[in-house]
């Protein structure tokens, strides 16, 4: 398997302290702050943890408090809100030195039919030939060295022009970005492994779509971007080891926030999950 994989499958299975609490790790990293989206793949793991394996997760709600210490681990309380009937809730707060840092809602459903229906998937080519994240920092980043910024355990590749590619101030370009996104490697059968590991991948280029038409980017150094809040909503399963598109377009930015949105859908066109995030966003001097 390959180690990055490994890595986080080892992060996403947390350490039970006492019932209802859990312990989670964080990986070796030079970033300051631990990535918020292992911190919301960690929650919803505890979350998960709690929930009868016949209730899979359909939404999430989250907030970042504080910044994560990446040289110490994270503490994952949950409180069991509710167990219905149909529906089953769960709050989870993380904290750090004896702070919260995050904090999040869930809701588990037992599977039901009902109505259906969804957008379609944009018209995009296929993963197959597109250049990868690391092939694009290699090429817009002088020097760059993936062992200095961390391989990922996520795949990425940008449908035609990518964030990068955005240098100047363009406000009559669209936001529109897509991404096609998968696991490193294969995952064990767990549907919530699956969810999570979107969850985690979720966190990873959406803000970017927020600042790309500014001519901001955060590798560039000219921005500084941190998530405020994240909603998700599962509609159907899937599979995060199989390519996904992340369809991403940002409606708004005013007051020092920006809002993004995105829907996931599978390799087949069907739309299996919807974003929504909203992130601090603070353009940094260049001298």
């Amino acid at each position: 398997m390959d180690p990055q994989l490994s890595e986080l499958l080892t992060l996403l299975d947390l350490e039970p302290l006492e019932i209802d609490i859990f312990r989670g790790q964080s990986p070796a990293t030079p970033m300051q702050r631990i990535f918020g989206g292992l911190v919301a793949a960690q929650s919803l793991v505890a979350a998960g943890r709690t929930v009868d394996t016949d209730r899979p997760v359909h939404s999430l709600h989250a907030y970042f408090l504080r910044p994560g210490d990446p040289a110490i681990p994270v503490v994952y309380e949950v409180d069991r809100i509710r167990d219905g009937r149909s529906f089953t809730t769960r709050r989870v707060v993380a904290v750090q030195h004896g702070k919260a840092i995050f904090h999040l809602s869930a809701s588990f459903q037992l599977v039901q039919p009902g109505i259906e229906h969804a957008d379609p998937m944009p018209p995009v080519p296929g993963p197959e030939e597109l250049p990868s994240y690391e092939d694009l920092l290699a090429v817009h980043l002088p020097g760059y060295d993936p062992n200095e910024y961390g391989r990922r355990p996520i795949e990425v590749r940008f449908v035609g022009e990518s964030s990068f590619d955005r240098l100047d101030v363009d406000l009559s370009r669209s936001t529109d970005t897509q991404v096609w996104m998968r696991t490193v490697g294969a995952l064990p059968a767990d549907p919530l492994l699956h969810v999570c590991a979107v969850t985690y991948a979720s966190d990873m280029t959406l803000l970017d779509t927020v600042v790309a038409k500014h001519g901001l980017l955060y590798w560039r150094g000219n921005v500084a971007l941190a998530s405020l809040d994240h909603a998700m909503w599962f509609h159907r399963p899937f599979r995060a080891d199989d390519w996904f598109l992340y369809a991403q377009r940002s409606p708004a930015a005013a007051g020092g926030r920006g809002l993004a949105t995105g829907q996931i859908f599978t390799r087949d066109g069907q739309l299996a999950v919807s974003v929504v995030q909203e992130g601090l966003v603070r353009q940094l001097r260049s001298d």
